[in-house]
């Protein structure tokens, strides 16, 4: 019997895929007929990939997202996403330099760059909602395909463009793996609860600090996984000092839940969160770092903590946060905010202008 891949299968694989350089085959209906093209991640490519997608004819394309494209002086003709016409002549070099910002001070001069007008863009705006997803730069080259026979025989993983976009917008299906008792020095009765979604992807925990009444509001903090600031003890950030005062807090008042959500640098993943790093080092503030790479402000999905609350069982929550948009994911999403506990720890010098930006275009209460 043959098996078939169901589609989060399929998503993961072509996740992968990827981010091996990898080219994925994106579908969708068009004029009565299918559309399909070849998508490949621009940091990824090789000089030898581009020619294979140079082969398959006309079309090339690089999409980039509305944020970068406007770094770039890029004509965003269907509002959240460009569509940048690859030049023959144009190699991985210029690709890569499109796509990362690392270099934008020093070469700021990479156009003209002319966009598309015409033409659908569901290919286009599904290929970077799959390469953000695979925490990848948002710039993806979309080849278009005019005969399926062109990549028979590949075995390249091939998504409907609509359908990946639906599973990617969900909510994700949190399940118990295991929890164990951890003593630890904010509290000797502490316990470690690990969760795994069911499409596959990263495992999230829960801290729970003694016996929280599942009846009565709970002292909760949803805290986002910071490598450099909770492991490194970073200055440029508050995250590790507002994860150890909260952590303390719950253990002074004898109950608590601090769930420690792995959504590295807002969501953008490690690698992208060190550009975001090096852009600011050149000057630029957080907010604008993340858009010149491509991303949005904030790429955290915060339905993940409410989800993980209502599974164990809370329905109202003191929430340990200055982010407003906390309280409002989690109102909206099952749970009752009866309370918002400030957080105000970990200012340093290094850290103020960091602050600032939050407090300023994210309206954190700082």
């Amino acid at each position: 019997m043959a098996l078939s891949l169901t589609l989060v299968e399929k998503i993961n694989r072509a996740r992968a895929d990827i981010r091996l350089g990898v080219p994925v085959i994106l579908s969708g209906p068009r004029d009565g007929g299918l559309e399909r093209a070849l998508v490949l991640a621009a940091e990824a490519v090789t000089p030898a990939r581009l020619e294979d997608l140079r082969a398959l004819g006309p079309g090339l394309t690089l999409a980039l997202t509305r944020h970068r494209a406007a770094t770039l002086k890029a004509r965003a003709y269907d509002g959240d996403l460009a569509r940048v016409i690859v030049p023959p002549d144009m190699g991985c070099d210029w690709l890569r330099a499109l796509a990362d910002p690392a270099d934008d001070l020093r070469h700021p001069m990479k156009g003209p760059l002319m966009s598309a007008r015409d033409g659908a863009t569901g290919l286009h705006r599904a290929a970077l909602a799959l390469v953000k997803s695979a925490q990848l730069l948002p710039a993806v080259l979309v080849q278009p395909l005019a005969q399926a026979r062109d990549v028979e025989g590949l075995g390249l993983t091939e998504l409907d463009a609509a359908a990946l976009g639906e599973v990617l917008a969900r909510e994700a299906v949190l399940a118990p793996v295991v929890s164990a008792r951890l003593p630890m020095a904010a509290a000797q009765a502490g316990r470690v609860h690990i969760f795994r979604p069911r499409d596959g992807g990263e495992e999230h925990y829960a801290i729970e600090i003694g016996a929280p009444d599942r009846a009565a509001p709970v002292l909760v903090r949803l805290h986002s996984a910071c490598f450099t600031g909770d492991v490194l003890g970073s200055l440029k950030c508050d995250c590790g000092p507002q994860l150890q005062a909260a952590l303390a807090q719950m253990g002074q008042e004898g109950a608590g839940v601090l769930l420690y959500l792995n959504q590295e640098g807002r969501g953008i993943g490690l690698a992208n969160k060190m550009r975001a790093y090096s852009l600011q080092d050149q000057g630029f503030d957080t907010v604008e770092a993340n858009h010149r790479l491509g991303f949005e402000d904030d790429e955290r999905d915060f339905r993940l903590g409410a989800g993980l609350l209502r599974k164990m069982g809370f329905a109202q929550v003191r929430l340990l946060t200055n982010n407003p948009r906390k309280v409002e994911m989690l109102n909206a999403h099952g749970l009752q905010v009866v309370e918002r506990v400030p957080l105000r720890v970990g200012a340093t010098d290094e850290n103020r202008a960091y602050l600032a930006t939050k407090a300023a275009k994210s309206g954190h209460f700082l």
